[in-house]
């Protein structure tokens, strides 16, 4: 066997290391598990703050960083910490929000708090996914900034995703980032922050540089992650914008894409 040609190797957790019943096969645990064996690092890199993240790295018996949060969250999941957490500015994301209602009508809300048993609130015409993750719904809209934020989640009740996307970003782009992390998931997040931010932190306690780290992901808001990478691997089910940037796309996450980039390195 060769030894791994990266030192740190990023997935993205939704679209790309699970699968849609969120498990991670045995085929691409088994080929992590090699990449560790030959000295490389696992990192998640994901959208989901720290409460939606946690049991499915204890699941996978994960004890090292992750970065959460689109970012905004380092977390030491060996210790159950957080190492690092940025909030985004409620009264700039208020104006934010406000500006792109005057141009596309009102919006359904979510929003996820800050800190390691932060919630997600939930407004009452806001479309929430299927699937075991907790929220609490809330009525009064001043529920909403009542407490520090990482993010805000909008949706439109006629727009698709990109054009709401698309639009948000013209609009607001001075004043916060907005990006695509799924389906029905656009996302309002502090200027400047991105996945790149948080897992350039993550490296530098680790050790690591960009150009030892090959990065997995499926979705817009994985762009910034791969530019920063030295090698970026977009999964067969991957949004088109994504894609467009990769240096190579694999097999979907339901059919063992990470695996199969890692076994082909792990023998090349």
């Amino acid at each position: 066997m060769s030894p791994f040609p990266y030192r740190l190797v990023a997935t993205d957790l939704d679209g790309t290391l699970l699968r849609a019943d969120e498990s991670v096969s045995d085929r691409t645990r088994d080929a992590l598990a090699a990449v560790t064996a030959a000295g490389a690092a696992h990192i998640v890199v994901t959208g989901r703050a720290v409460p939606w993240t946690r049991h499915i790295l204890d699941d996978l018996g994960y004890e090292g960083i992750a970065v959460c949060g689109q970012g905004a969250q380092v977390y030491h999941a060996g210790e159950h910490r957080l190492l690092t957490s940025l909030t985004l500015d409620r009264q700039l994301a208020g104006l934010a929000l406000s500006k792109i209602e005057a141009e596309v009508g009102p919006l359904a809300l979510a929003a996820s708090r800050d800190g390691l048993d932060g919630e997600v609130l939930m407004g009452p015409d806001y479309r929430v996914q299927e699937g075991p993750l907790p929220y609490v719904p809330y009525e009064d809209p001043a529920e909403l900034w009542s407490a520090p934020l990482t993010k805000l989640y909008i949706q439109h009740p006629k727009l698709t995703d990109d054009e709401l996307t698309r639009i948000a970003r013209e609009t607001v782009g001075g004043l916060v980032d907005v990006v695509l992390a799924g389906p029905g998931i656009v996302e309002i997040l502090p200027l400047g922050l991105s996945k790149a931010t948080g897992l350039s932190l993550a490296a530098r306690r680790l050790g690591v540089k960009a150009a030892e780290t090959i990065a997995f992901g499926d979705m817009p808001n994985d762009i910034p992650m791969f530019g920063w990478a030295a090698h970026g691997v977009a999964m067969g089910n991957a949004h088109q914008e994504l894609r467009s940037v990769a240096d190579e796309v694999t097999a979907s996450n339901e059919e063992d894409g990470i695996a199969l980039v890692l076994e082909r390195l792990l023998s090349a």
